[in-house]
Formats: C-alpha cells, structure tokens, sequence
C-alpha cells in the first residue's frame, strides 16, 4: 500500500514539472489564476495536515512536495507578472 500511495504521489506531484518548466522558459504564468493557485494550495495544505494528524508518509511526502511546487510556481508568477507590468 505503500508503494502504490508514493506511486500516486509521485504521478500527482510530477505533473506540475512541465507547468513549472514551461513558465520558467517562457517567463509568463498568466494563463494560470491567482483563485486556482489560492485554492490548489489551501486544499493541499488541508491534506498535507490530515497527513501529519494520522501519521500518513504517503501523503505528508506527496501533499508537501505539491505545496513546495504551487509554491514555486506561484512565486514565478509573482516575478512574471511584475515584471511583464514593468515593461508595458
């Protein structure tokens, strides 16, 4: 069972490699909202705690590593949409 969760966490959490590679090269992230990543991110964060309340691995490593991207790809979007705002 517990391969099969790190397997799933992998799957879910990897997915947001291509969207944080893509926005990094085309240094823009506006196509993705602020409501989306602010939601994503508070519903990770509940399952991220469910995880530590029960003692879960599969789900505190999955659950944390997605908010460590939403993270990430929020701040580049902070970055980008400045930056795009200074230059018009």
């Amino acid at each position: 069972m517990t391969i099969l969760g790190l397997l799933a966490g992998a799957l879910t959490t990897g997915c947001w490699l291509p969207q944080l590679l893509r926005s990094w090269r085309t240094r823009s992230a506006r196509d993705i909202s602020w409501t989306y990543l602010g939601i994503l991110g508070l519903g990770v964060t509940l399952w991220l705690s469910y995880g530590l309340l029960t003692n879960e691995i599969t789900i505190i490593l999955a659950n944390g590593a997605t908010i460590s991207a939403i993270i990430t790809l929020a701040g580049l979007k902070a970055l980008f949409d400045r930056e795009a705002r200074e230059t018009t």
